[in-house]
């Protein structure tokens, strides 16, 4: 299945484009847009003339040009309609953003049938219903209705739930992380989960592949293409739907059956996904892959407050991370008692990498602590850090700058352990 027309068209037309206050279709205009210099964009509705000073056609067969990608954004009443004009058109994919199909029972789980069929019938690949869109951050598209487009990075993020990466979006902004893709699938009426691994596994701006998942079609094809993607790039997992109650949850939200947690995991596993409990375990294991290389030894532990090194050792055991005995520099450590006591730590042959404590106290050189991290960092490339330190306002800018340079930064040692794990895994 060619997805290129979904990542990189050359021409879009929305369907459902609309100047009024507060709409999807509003939204998404105003997004596509911004990328109007890379590529030709076409706004249709039968009921305007223009929409933010541009051209309106009644129907998307008025445009005499090629269409690569068609973006419907209309009432669930009407989609069937335009859609049977797209195929018409004969354009290069399909991608419906609304919703009221398979997700609201059985009448729009036909109608969501009626729409692949046709479109089936012209090899034309489909994408939702009931989702927000794509993003691809390096090509300049937004063609969603998310409320902007985030940095570019090395993770390439897919959902069912548009909402999630509407929130994901706004957290980046603030965290420094930085996406190749952004990908909401929805009903995956047509194009699955499974689709699109293979597809990111074949992109060169993508290190590593993180999923947000509540439901399956076809769980082997996902295996099998996840082992198959898992020999490029790291694969993360967030599977939703995993109580009884979830598990309802689920079918309401995007139609479909979310299925026993323990053969979720036990599939995950056999595949070589790595399978975290929470969203920000997610991103915070997807930050270290795309920023760090792989460990390939055992971890060190540097650190100033012994409490975070005792917690630093439980957090490796219940991971399963090999960790050498925590070296404490104690409270009253300068910057040349880190530098030395990181030195020590890297230069061993059976370091692959380390996790970097700081407790702020009255004589921490914060400033001068991150230049050495940051020296430690040139001087051994192919060894991963890990900094932790508690956000404050006291350690802000030494974090900052640490995220400049693609050093993560993690609050709790739980979660610097969980990033190490990750890169040994990875």
């Amino acid at each position: 299945m060619n997805l290129n027309n979904f990542f990189n068209p050359k021409s879009i037309a929305l369907i459902g484009a609309t100047d009024r206050k507060k709409s999807v279709g509003l939204a998404i205009s105003k997004n596509l847009l911004l990328g109007e210099n890379r590529r030709k964009v076409f706004f249709v509705n039968p009921n305007k003339e223009k929409v933010l000073g541009k051209k309106v056609y009644s129907n998307i067969l008025d445009i005499k040009e090629k269409v690569d990608l068609a973006i419907i954004a209309v009432p669930s009443e009407i989609v069937l309609e335009v859609v049977k004009n797209c195929a018409q058109k004969k354009v290069g994919a399909v991608l419906v953003i609304s919703s009221g199909f398979a997700e609201t029972g059985r009448s729009g789980e036909e109608n969501q049938e009626k729409i692949v069929k046709i479109l089936r019938e012209y090899n034309i690949p489909l994408m939702g219903p009931n989702c927000l869109g794509i993003l691809s951050p390096y090509l300049k598209l937004n063609a969603s209705f998310a409320p902007g487009l985030p940095r570019e990075g090395g993770i390439s993020f897919l959902s069912q739930s548009g909402a999630l990466i509407d929130s994901v979006i706004d957290n980046s902004l603030t965290e420094g992380y930085g996406f190749s893709n952004l990908i909401s699938y929805g009903n995956e009426a047509d194009v699955d989960v499974s689709d699109f691994l293979e597809f990111l596994k074949k992109d060169d701006k993508t290190k590593v592949i993180a999923i947000y998942l509540e439901g399956l079609k076809d769980g082997r094809k996902l295996i099998k293409i996840s082992q198959d993607t898992r020999k490029k790039k790291p694969i993360v997992i967030l599977k939703g739907g995993k109580t009884f109650s979830g598990n309802r949850a689920v079918f309401s939200h995007t139609g479909s059956l979310a299925g026993t947690p323990q053969i979720y995991s036990t599939a995950f596993k056999k595949a070589g996904i790595l399978e975290v409990e929470t969203l920000k375990d997610l991103l915070d294991v997807s930050l270290s892959l795309d920023w760090q290389p792989a460990c390939k030894g055992k971890v060190g532990v540097v650190t100033n407050g012994g409490a975070y090194g005792v917690m630093v050792a439980d957090w490796c055991e219940k991971f399963g991370v090999r960790a050498s005995e925590p070296v404490d520099i104690l409270g009253d450590a300068l910057s040349e008692d880190y530098k030395k006591a990181i030195k020590n730590v890297l230069r061993k042959k059976e370091i692959g990498g380390v996790i970097i404590v700081q407790t702020f106290q009255a004589m921490t050189e914060a400033k001068e602590n991150t230049k050495i991290i940051l020296e430690a960092s040139k001087k051994w490339p192919q060894k991963p850090i890990i900094s932790c330190v508690m956000t404050g306002k006291h350690s802000s800018v030494g974090i900052e700058i640490l995220r400049k340079n693609k050093i993560p930064n993690y609050s709790e040692p739980r979660q610097a352990v969980l990033a190490m794990k990750a890169l040994l895994f990875g």
